[in-house]
């Protein structure tokens, strides 16, 4: 379990094809407080450390994960937004993120306003009813809240806005339309979701 909180940025120093795909990330954990079996959220998606150096650990990328999340993240030289797993007695300061991605998700406007950044996101109109207006979303592993929320055809569109500090504590400094990225919606809401589906 992870909290959408980052806490650093790694960059993919190296991705090589084994079966699955293998990845060296750059970071700057201490790497001695990190077991290899450890899982470490990488821009969304929960990953096993496999390996592991003084600035560097490794993780396997399945196909699976690979068709279930956003294109150029798993590239050598990506930045992505890494989350250590959430300990006992950790400080609970976004929502209950699993690691488990939803969908790819696009963002279609990106405008300064203030000092923020206000961004629209379009994502498949099958995960619309778990977003919901204050309800928390996450995006490529960050926690953020949702201001508005509409459904349109065969897409749902949400609004969320960038505080300058979570544009320059994580990958979004730069953010513009036309990127995708990694969603998993309130877990809460996906077993609400579900609970209705099946109701019938």
């Amino acid at each position: 379990m992870f909290t959408g909180i980052i806490t650093d940025i790694g960059i993919v120093r190296k991705a090589e094809q084994r079966g699955d795909l293998r990845l060296t990330i750059g970071s700057g954990y201490d790497m001695d407080s990190v077991d290899l079996g450890a899982s470490i959220a990488c821009s969304g998606a929960c990953l096993t450390v496999v390996d592991k150096g003084p600035d560097w650990f490794a993780v396997d990328v399945s196909q699976e994960t690979a068709s279930k999340t956003a294109d150029g993240l798993w590239a050598e030289g990506a930045r992505l937004n890494l989350e250590r797993a959430l300990r006992v007695g950790d400080e609970l300061g976004g929502h209950i993120v699993t690691g488990h991605v939803d969908a790819v998700a696009t963002v279609t406007r990106a405008d300064e306003v203030g000092g923020s950044i206000d961004l629209t996101i379009e994502a498949p109109r099958t995960l619309g009813g778990g977003i919901a207006p204050k309800g928390s979303i996450c995006l490529d592993g960050v926690s953020l809240t949702v201001n508005e929320v509409e459904d349109a055809g065969d897409a749902t569109r949400f609004t969320v806005n960038l505080i300058p500090h979570t544009a320059k504590h994580t990958t979004f400094g730069d953010i513009s339309a036309g990127r995708k990225l990694n969603l998993e919606i309130d877990v809460l809401a996906r077993y609400l979701k579900r609970m209705a589906e099946a109701r019938g």
